[in-house]
């Protein structure tokens, strides 16, 4: 008598939902531009509207600020550089900016919650990454304020003057925290303008600023789209310009301040190789490679882009990659189990579908998660696809979005040549077990940062930059406030 064959069932386990509440923050109905010291309306009387990119839902109203908006948050940049920033003392300067941090901290929850909600990223990465780093860098410059002697010695220190900074939408209060905390310890002044599709939390920052009772003048912000960070760079009397954002707008950039005399750093786009040695711990350099391409749905300048997989261990890693993808939980980013949120925008979206297109008909070999995606909001399924060659497309230009392409190698010095094969140099990563061919590669791959058995870390006494075609200067650190003093 044949025996009855058991049937085996499997279990699916799915989390219960754990949205964020919302009921602790404020978000005002329209919000004017930050000039002065005083919130006041565009001379336009344009306003334009921010949208929550995981429900296409409206948050605000933001003011257009035109030309003369700019040389009027110039002007008063530079009458507080005058009369008050370049007069206070440094260690009064560092009070300030100390007090500030103090007060980003105490309104962490509310500052995470309203970045998610305006640009899509998840609210794991909004609370435990992008405000405390975004604060940190104010503790730190805070530090350096009424030090900038030992920061550079045997050199007479002088501030710039007015600078004039334009952040980009994927990491907004963190790149407003990069800009300005160092700009301040120098002793300069600020005219900020954040991107047109996140605006929420510099202009939450420019609350907490007047709160803290810096002088009028000293942190200007304002808002608007390309025009409008087009009048910052223009003005005659901007000392310094900082950008990040993409490579084609810094080009633009350069050859608008060509010959002015402004002191500038460009940081901007990358297509950064992740390398695997065959000696790497196979399960964290799968983590890694998670991290660096899907972390903040790949819109992360430095993300680890291009995988190089060595040929002996190639099989195993995509294998596991694939089943680490399948893992992943696209969806509500103030859900606390979501690993991949929103696109930042359908524009965004568009520009990511177009590449996942180009590298089919090209012959790439696709493969996306298994995950759901919500019927309401810009999402995109974590992508990876294999069979690329180093001239398709989708490995030599920048997607921005969570999309990785993945080569194999033989010998170090054949991937050493191909991840410096592109444009960019803003970073890459090595996965081995020694610490040799960790400083073999480190030495010979055009980044600007090169993390070991780790990817996308990042502290503020440590500099940020790139090469190339990824800008110049750096952010972070000493170099970072370098970038904003007269060296005599």
């Amino acid at each position: 008598m044949a025996k009855k064959k058991e049937k085996k069932t499997t279990i699916e386990w799915d989390y219960a939902p754990a949205p964020e509440s919302t009921s602790h923050i404020e978000v005002k109905d329209r919000y004017d531009l930050y000039i002065g010291g005083k919130f006041v309306k565009p001379s336009g009387g344009k306003y334009f509207a921010t949208y929550n990119p995981a429900t296409e839902d409206k948050l605000a109203e933001v003011a257009y600020a035109n030309e003369k908006d700019i040389d009027k948050a110039v002007k008063a940049a530079r009458k507080a550089y005058n009369e008050v920033w370049s007069k206070t003392t440094p260690a009064e300067r560092a009070k300030y900016i100390y007090r500030i941090a103090r007060m980003m901290q105490e309104r962490a929850r509310e500052l995470a919650v309203i970045e998610t909600l305006d640009a899509g990223k998840v609210i794991r990465e909004s609370r435990d990454v992008d405000v405390p780093l975004a604060c940190n860098h104010f503790f730190y410059y805070a530090g350096w304020a009424d030090k900038l002697e030992y920061a550079f010695p045997n050199r007479e220190v002088e501030a710039l003057g007015v600078a004039g900074q334009i952040i980009p939408w994927n990491f907004p209060l963190l790149m407003a925290a990069w800009k300005i905390a160092p700009a301040l310890a120098a002793g300069n002044t600020v005219v900020l303008k954040p991107a047109e599709t996140t605006p929420l939390t510099a202009l939450k920052l420019a609350e907490i600023i007047h709160e803290a009772g810096l002088p009028a003048g000293v942190v200007n912000i304002v808002t608007g789209y390309g025009d409008t960070g087009a009048a910052i760079v223009n003005h005659d009397d901007v000392d310094k310009i900082a950008f990040t954002g993409s490579t084609g707008v810094g080009k633009i950039i350069q050859k608008a301040i060509a010959g002015t005399g402004k002191k500038a750093t460009l940081e901007l786009g990358g297509k950064s190789a992740n390398i695997i040695l065959d000696d790497a711990p196979i399960d964290q350099a799968v983590e890694g490679i998670i991290n660096g391409i899907f972390f903040n749905q790949g819109h992360v300048c430095c993300a680890g882009s291009r995988l190089f997989v060595q040929e002996s261990v190639a099989d195993i890693v995509i294998k596991k990659l694939k089943r680490r993808m399948d893992t992943l939980i696209v969806g509500n980013p103030l859900d606390k189990n979501t690993d991949v949120g929103a696109i930042n925008s359908k524009e965004q979206l568009d520009t990511i579908a177009k590449y996942i297109k180009i590298g089919k008909d090209e012959g790439a070999t696709i493969h996306q998660s298994n995950c759901k995606l919500p019927k309401n909001g810009f999402y995109c399924a974590p992508t990876i696809f294999t069979d690329v060659a180093q001239s398709s497309t989708i490995v030599q230009e920048e997607i921005f979005g969570p999309v990785l392409t993945v080569q194999t190698f033989r010998t170090v010095d054949e991937v050493i040549q191909k991840a410096n094969n592109t444009p960019y140099g803003l970073a890459a990563g090595v996965w081995t077990d020694k610490g040799s061919r960790i400083f073999n590669l480190t030495t010979k791959l055009n980044a600007g940062v090169v993390w070991a058995n780790t990817y996308n870390k990042f502290d503020p006494t440590s500099p940020f930059g790139g090469y190339k075609e990824s800008g110049f200067g750096r952010e972070g650190g000493l170099h970072g406030l370098s970038a904003y003093v007269k060296l005599k």
